[in-house]
């Protein structure tokens, strides 16, 4: 899904944002930042001190100087959060432009169809949508097979086949039939759509609290309260050396040595990151989810319609001896003309393919007649002109050569066993009572898969495959795919018992699937990706959906929920190392004006202690805006071990960190003279 891209200044954004961190000022709003709460509270009471020096002749000037960018401290953290939720609304309002008033024709029991309005469509309800008509809501095929344009949704220009009784059964509302009859069961009621959920989800960016970001809240706190009694702690030591130290400046300090840059971005973090899967087509329905994805380390994959494409396809034709290929070809697309199966469709574009046949409508002549396939013969075939060619199962054309007194040839017999073997589905093609070659019909890989997967290793992620395949199907799909390991004829509750046992093991399990017998075990998975383009079942047990059905899409979402915890963590850095530095910076200031002897330790020679405050101040309510571009962003990851994270976060993050407020605070202090303001 491409929606439109709003740039981070973009003037509608910032009026919204800067209307809506006012609005977050309430205390009711603010209490899930505790960091920033406090700070509001020393901002009230500094600005009642100042108003009360206005009064009684107080350092009024001072402190409401003060008092003005504490505020401002406050209002660029809301600001930060209000710009991050408000890029999500301007994305769910692209999304909304998907969705339309469009009519639908219901089917009623008779048969016959009434015209309805889309969203007076219900839950249960059957559709028919035909050529050029827009989907109405989420349904499931029941009937038929349509060529679906979906880029409303996922922003693909390349059209997909949606059709019953597989993997890619799901059409979701918003999308439209470019070619084909089908006939939906519709699958949510109105407002309770995917792309209803999307929007809802995109509008509203809350998530609960991930158990990391609570552990970093707790950090915080302990710092604010440690610098609140390094704070309280500085009036009897100013008092004995004969130091005025006011409360706002008391505050102010407090503020300052407070780790208020990230406790100023930590909920943009956390949004932006939702954010970000968004443009990537992937709907986060879990903000815990999005930093789980970091922590992967084992990912379960399902074969049909996620590593494969969802049907087996013919790749190749095995001529028996004494007979020409392009007979072969020849035969089998006659008689998978009336074969509108996947499979079948595939034998006729491969027949085309080898006799060089393109864009050609074939059509039987008049006098032929089609055998459909059934479960008794398990094969199909067509009469034609006094020919019988039959195409089918290995064993069922041998029973046929039987009843011609006639054996299946045996290098025929050997291709159709090596075929079996490798993990793909033979089918012999006979005229009367001559065996005339083999299909390969094989699982398809999705294109890029196994680059991909390789990608995952990489970062080290175990990926296992499961699939309900006999182990020897399985083993040839995993080899071809590049899959760490795999787990065969897997029922649902072996899906689930899985990842149970992963988690006990002590990692951190994702879960990719499309269809039904896959919900219990993406319910179960710490990061769930269903696929758009399955089942209702596997959406809403996922936390997350891909728009463009692509599992290779989970390298993608690793390196966002890995770019949310590196970005913390160098903010964190950041911010940790801005307080040390401030505390070196500020105190000597304040003390040399009585002390000489301390100016040693006044190293940027901050004019006077007033100044020194006021510059330190206005220098943290400044550093917040400042990093807002980086905390929506991310900061850029690159696969590398702990240790070498840590090492580039002390080095870039933690020396920037002690440096830039040394400079910052000059600045602001050269500022603060010119300007008089003390």
């Amino acid at each position: 899904m491409h929606t439109k891209t709003y740039d981070l200044w973009q003037s509608d954004l910032i009026r919204a944002a800067a209307k809506d961190s006012i609005l977050k000022l309430n205390p009711r709003a603010l209490w899930r930042n505790p960091v920033m709460l406090i700070v509001e509270m020393v901002s009230a009471f500094s600005t009642v001190i100042a108003v009360y020096d206005l009064f009684t002749g107080g350092d009024f000037r001072l402190n409401i100087q003060i008092s003005i960018w504490l505020w401002f401290t406050v209002l660029f953290s809301t600001f930060s959060e209000a710009l991050a939720e408000g890029r999500g609304r301007a994305q769910a309002e692209s999304l909304r432009q998907a969705r339309s008033e469009a009519m639908a024709n219901r089917l009623l029991g008779d048969g016959s169809l009434e015209p309805v309005y889309a969203l007076d469509l219900r839950k249960g309800d059957l559709v028919q949508i035909g050529d050029g008509e827009t989907i109405p809501s989420d349904g499931e095929i029941v009937d038929g097979v349509a060529l679906v344009d979906e880029s409303a949704i996922t922003g693909e220009s390349a059209p997909v086949v949606r059709e019953p009784g597989g993997s890619m059964v799901g059409v979701t509302g918003g999308t439209r039939v470019i070619s084909g009859l089908i006939k939906a069961r519709i699958t949510a009621n109105p407002g309770e759509t995917f792309l209803d959920q999307m929007i809802a989800m995109v509008e509203s960016a809350k998530r609960q609290k991930t158990p990391n970001e609570r552990a970093l809240e707790m950090l915080l706190v302990g710092m604010t309260l440690m610098f609140g009694v390094v704070v309280i702690m500085l009036v009897p030591v100013a008092g004995y050396m004969n130091v005025s130290l006011s409360i706002p400046i008391l505050m102010a300090l407090l503020v300052c040595l407070m780790p208020t840059t990230i406790g100023g971005l930590l909920p943009a973090i956390g949004i932006a990151g939702m954010e970000r899967l968004l443009r990537s087509n992937v709907i986060s329905l879990s903000g815990k989810a999005v930093e789980a994805a970091g922590n992967v380390d084992v990912v379960l994959m399902d074969k049909t319609g996620t590593i494969t494409l969802g049907n087996r396809m013919a790749t190749e034709f095995i001529p028996a001896e004494g007979v020409r290929i392009d007979d072969l070809a020849e035969a089998a697309m006659l008689s998978s003309l009336a074969d509108t199966t996947p499979e079948g469709r595939s034998i006729v574009e491969l027949s085309k393919s080898v006799l060089g046949i393109r864009g050609r409508d074939i059509r039987p002549e008049e006098g032929s007649a089609f055998l459909p396939f059934s479960a008794e013969t398990r094969m199909s075939g067509i009469n034609l002109e006094g020919r019988e060619i039959r195409k089918g199962a290995s064993d069922a054309i041998e029973e046929l050569m039987k009843s011609y007194a006639c054996n299946v040839p045996e290098d025929i017999r050997a291709a159709a066993e090596g075929i079996a073997r490798e993990g793909g589905t033979p089918l012999l093609v006979a005229e009367g009572s001559r065996v005339l070659g083999a299909i390969r019909l094989k699982d398809v890989l999705k294109e890029g898969i196994k680059e991909r997967l390789s990608n995952l290793r990489k970062v080290g992620i175990r990926s296992v495959m499961i699939t309900g395949d006999n182990s020897t199907t399985a083993a040839a799909i995993a080899a071809e795919a590049g899959i760490d390991d795999f787990i065969g004829q897997a029922r649902p509750e072996a899906k689930l018992e899985a990842i149970r046992r992963y988690q006990n093991e002590g990692h951190m399990v994702a879960m990719i699937g499309d269809g039904t017998n896959d919900a219990p075990a993406l319910a179960q998975a710490d990061v769930a990706v269903a696929m758009n383009a399955g089942t209702q079942a596997a959406r809403e047990a996922a936390n997350m959906v891909d728009l463009d059905s692509n599992p290779a899409k989970l390298l993608d979402i690793v390196e966002i929920g890995k770019q949310i915890l590196i970005t913390r963590g160098a903010l964190t850095t950041f911010s940790v190392a801005n307080d040390v530095s401030k505390y070196f910076t500020i105190l000597p200031a304040m003390f040399a004006y009585s002390y000489p002897m301390l100016n040693v330790l006044n190293v940027m020679q901050l004019s006077t202690p007033t100044s020194a405050v006021l510059a330190t101040v206005i220098f943290n309510a400044l550093i917040i805006p400042l990093l807002i571009p980086l905390a929506l962003r991310g900061v850029r990851y690159t696969p590398s071990s702990a240790e070498d994270l840590l090492r580039r976060n002390m080095l870039i993050y933690g020396v920037g960190g002690l440096i830039v407020p040394f400079v910052g605070i000059k600045l602001m202090d050269i500022l603060v003279v010119l300007l008089h303001l003390v």
